[in-house]
């Protein structure tokens, strides 16, 4: 696999659009847990995209072959209690390219950006089970706690997601 290469999202064109709905479409019917249950209509992903961009959040993508094949965004608290924390949210791979680097990469993209920003603290969560729970607790993650019944999956159980939190020096 080449390089990879991460870039900042500061406008959204329809291309990108259309991109990072396919990817958000494809990670989805594949189990992903990032607030959608398959089956996404493509409207809907695109609406989702459409409303994104603000100054508090970053969104990081990925690209192979000229196409977006993942995605990270980071969520800048604007509490006034809170203006030293992020949130990591919908780090997404396609499944054609995962555990080649990607996600890896966009996570130190996200802690590069959060540092500097001045944040020190990064929050997250993930469906209990996910392989991204490996992932994170690779790069340093501490799983904080555990909240019952958070998520619906696309079978209508609830499911448990955990929640962690690293300290960025």
């Amino acid at each position: 696999m080449e390089m990879i290469v991460i870039t900042e999202l500061k406008e959204m064109d329809e291309q990108h659009r259309e991109e990072l709905s396919n990817l958000l479409i494809k990670v989805v019917e594949e189990g992903a847990s990032v607030g959608f249950l398959p089956p996404i209509d493509l409207s809907v992903a695109k609406d989702y995209w459409r409303n994104l961009l603000c100054p508090e959040v970053h969104l990081f993508v990925t690209k192979l072959d000229g196409e977006i094949v993942g995605s990270i965004q980071l969520h800048l608290s604007t509490k006034e209690n809170g203006l030293h924390r992020a949130e990591i949210a919908k780090l997404m791979a396609h499944p054609d390219v995962r555990r080649k680097g990607i996600g890896r990469a966009l996570i130190h993209k996200a802690e590069e950006q959060a540092k500097k920003e001045d944040r020190t603290l990064i929050v997250l969560d993930t469906r209990e089970g996910d392989p991204s729970n490996q992932l994170y607790r690779s790069l340093g993650y501490i799983q904080a706690g555990r909240v019952p019944n958070y998520a619906k999956s696309a079978s209508g159980e609830l499911e448990a997601t955990i929640i962690y939190y690293k300290e960025l020096d």
